[in-house]
């Protein structure tokens, strides 16, 4: 794992065009970074990020299975009651998931180490997907990048054959904020994937989702929602004003209802209690067990729900080496014992790495200046070489 300098290519502005990459940056500040990237050995990438992936896909699996069903940790990762049976039949039902992305803390000398499971509404996804993949072949096309050069990144077909296996010839609706120029650019690429798919597609912003008198939800044109597609957080969606509606239950969701057992920071001490000692794992507590107390004076503190490295706190001994403002909080926090993030040029990268279904199938890399990956980190893409 090397961070290497290059000149950003001459067609950049010309690629963001024809791509409609329209976030590449964000606040006048480049999202985008075209003057790094990060190379691997394919070990590298096989043995340290694909096989574990897929080792932490099967244990969420397995506690998903075992959380729909229990009351007390569904009380525990403070779900509203309302919503546990709604969590229970979408399991029950095999509802079927489209994506994820894991959050590896990664050096290239030792075993990745799972600081989140972004498993609802993560971000990236076109970047990872597309933009880095059309930077690969313009660095090989221009000999910045030997020939053989490759990428851990078949994302985009796996969408596609993801999309093509839950059913031909079927309308998506596709919600979410629409006034997020970020937001917007994920939908219209998931869009785009379930069109190729072979489906017909409707987006709308998830405020002109409307309630017909006969409690099935709707689009601006009248015609009901059946399946949806929301870049939209499940507890955002159960504290507005419709989330306790039946019509709920009558929507076919992307995400399942089933993955919020997944999606919030209580996962990381169950996952622990599972498999204690596992490589990829770090030790895990809520803040309210005793047992907290077990990463010593070096632990992460996180909230149960949040997002974008909000509300976080960082402590090393007596030194507090990273903390963060915002909202959340208020469900309560877990401990996680502190992983020291690798450091290139005064850079913190995090591996994201991506789940289709239940494969692992691609990475993308976020690199902030500070220990805590926030809304301001910048994507850089990477590289296979020997």
């Amino acid at each position: 794992m090397r961070r290497n300098m290059c000149a950003p290519r001459a067609n950049l502005d010309a690629r963001i065009k024809e791509l409609g990459f329209d976030f590449h940056s964000a606040g006048g500040v480049p999202y985008w970074n075209d003057q790094v990237y990060y190379s691997f050995s394919i070990n590298e990438i096989e043995e340290h990020i694909e096989v574990p992936t897929e080792e932490l896909v099967a244990l969420c699996l397995e506690f998903a299975g075992k959380a729909v069903n229990s009351e007390e940790i569904l009380e525990e990762l403070f779900i509203p009651q309302f919503a546990w049976d709604h969590i229970r039949n979408s399991w029950k039902r095999g509802e079927a998931t489209l994506y994820g992305r894991f959050d590896f803390a990664y050096d290239g000398k030792g075993p990745a180490k799972m600081l989140e499971y972004n498993a609802d509404t993560p971000t990236s996804l076109y970047e990872a997907a597309v933009f880095q993949w059309v930077w690969l072949e313009d660095r090989i096309a221009a000999g910045v990048l030997p020939a053989g050069a490759d990428q851990f990144n078949s994302i985009h077909e796996k969408l596609i054959e993801r999309f093509q296996g839950l059913g031909r010839q079927r309308f998506l609706h596709l919600s979410g904020l629409l006034d997020s120029i970020e937001d917007k650019g994920t939908l219209a690429y998931i869009e785009d994937c379930a069109r190729q798919a072979g489906h017909g597609t409707q987006m709308l912003a998830m405020e002109d989702v409307g309630l017909r008198g006969d409690g099935v939800f709707v689009d601006l044109e009248d015609r009901p929602i059946s399946w949806m597609f929301k870049l939209y957080p499940w507890e955002w969606l159960w504290a507005d004003e419709f989330g306790k509606s039946p019509a709920m239950k009558m929507v076919n969701w992307l995400e399942p209802p089933w993955k919020a057992v997944l999606f919030n920071k209580g996962l990381l001490p169950h996952l622990w209690r599972m498999a204690p000692g596992h490589p990829n794992l770090l030790p895990a507590y809520f803040e309210y067990e005793p047992e907290k107390s077990a990463p010593g004076t070096r632990f992460a503190k996180k909230p149960i729900y949040s997002r974008e490295g909000a509300n976080i706190l960082l402590v090393d001994g007596e030194t507090v080496a990273g903390r963060t403002g915002g909202d959340y909080g208020h469900e309560g926090y877990v401990r996680q014992a502190l992983v020291q993030l690798p450091e290139f040029d005064g850079r913190y990268p995090v591996i994201g790495s991506w789940v289709i279904g239940e494969s692992a199938c691609g990475m993308g890399i976020r690199e902030d200046a500070s220990l805590i990956t926030s809304d301001l980190a910048r994507f850089l893409p990477h590289a296979i070489i020997g």
